[in-house]
């Protein structure tokens, strides 16, 4: 008899916008529609029904003692690194002899990217009709803000992915709430840098109380700003790329394969504009600062990607 495979669990931030809770609903009954072999559930740490214990529950009065939980966040800030854990710590003690894995965040992985830049395509719609009309244009990618640095690091991260390569005079990054530049600083810092076409981008997954402040700052600025054209982009939403990330997430769970940035490498994913340093031969180098062995304390080795390996 074989053994089936480990459940998945959808963890979510939770929000006070009953549209935005139902679009993570939603989500999570389309994952299980399209895997009806495994058994799929999903709750909220905060804020909104059902929390993630009660997704718990389910998934063991359904049988499942193994599951793979993913975070269905964008970055790494407090939930991910701290709330999520303690509640299956939490709920492994609850329900005897379950065990779980746990996945890492979506980041700006290439797909994400992607939708990204269609939803800048369809906020500009006719007046962009070839890459080199992007050379006016400005993009200010909203983040959720943290007060986790690591966390706002991952929107610049994004915010210079979605650059590379793809024409747009810039990319800047603000926040909506905890972190600086807010979205008003933002906007103002593209036209310092001689922006005259901005795209305001929020870089969330679902609708929701901060996107809603995101167009509600947007439109406020804008209003005070007329001779500067500024339009307003959706939301990531529930799109193809988002289900088959979330099931990479999980594969990457199941397996253990918890890599770190390597789905952003060059040589391994074909990002616009490097498409041919993908499988390229590397060998391992090291910063000028750095002895190659131990540097305050940490190793510093190397990753391998099919063939090749690049030290860090």
């Amino acid at each position: 008899m074989t053994t089936p495979p480990p459940a998945l669990l959808i963890a979510g931030h939770g929000t006070r916008d009953e549209a935005g809770a139902e679009a993570f609903r939603s989500f999570v009954r389309e994952l299980g529609r399209r895997h009806p072999e495994l058994p799929v559930a999903g709750g909220f740490i905060e804020l909104s029904p059902p929390p993630l214990g009660d997704a718990v529950t389910e998934l063991v009065e359904r049988g499942v003692r193994r599951f793979a939980a993913v975070p269905l966040m964008l970055v790494s800030a407090g939930h991910a690194k701290g709330d999520i854990p303690a509640a299956l710590a939490r709920e492994k003690e609850r329900h005897t002899g379950i065990s779980y894995t746990y996945g890492r965040p979506l980041g700006p992985h290439p797909s994400l990217l992607n939708v990204l830049e269609r939803r800048l395509d369809e906020a500009l719609g006719e007046s962009v009709r070839t890459p080199a009309d992007r050379a006016d244009v400005t993009v200010l990618l909203v983040g959720r803000g943290s007060t986790d640095p690591d966390a706002n690091a991952e929107v610049h991260k994004a915010a210079r992915l979605l650059w590379e390569g793809r024409g747009y005079a810039g990319v800047e990054p603000a926040f909506v709430s905890l972190a600086a530049p807010d979205v008003p600083s933002g906007l103002d810092r593209c036209v310092k840098l001689g922006a005259r076409r901005i795209v305001v981008l929020p870089y969330f997954l679902f609708t929701g109380i901060l996107p809603e402040r995101v167009r509600q700052q947007t439109e406020g600025w804008a209003a005070a700003h007329p001779e500067i054209e500024v339009r307003l982009a959706e939301v990531i939403g529930p799109e193809p790329e988002l289900l088959d990330l979330v099931m990479e997430r999980y594969r990457e769970a199941v397996k253990g394969d918890l890599r770190m940035n390597c789905d952003s490498c060059v040589y391994r994913i074909a990002l616009p504009g490097f498409e041919d340093k993908v499988g390229q031969p590397q060998q391992p180098h090291f910063h000028p600062d750095d002895d190659g062995h131990d540097h305050d304390g940490h190793h510093h080795g190397n990753h391998h990607h099919g063939g090749h390996a690049h030290a860090h």
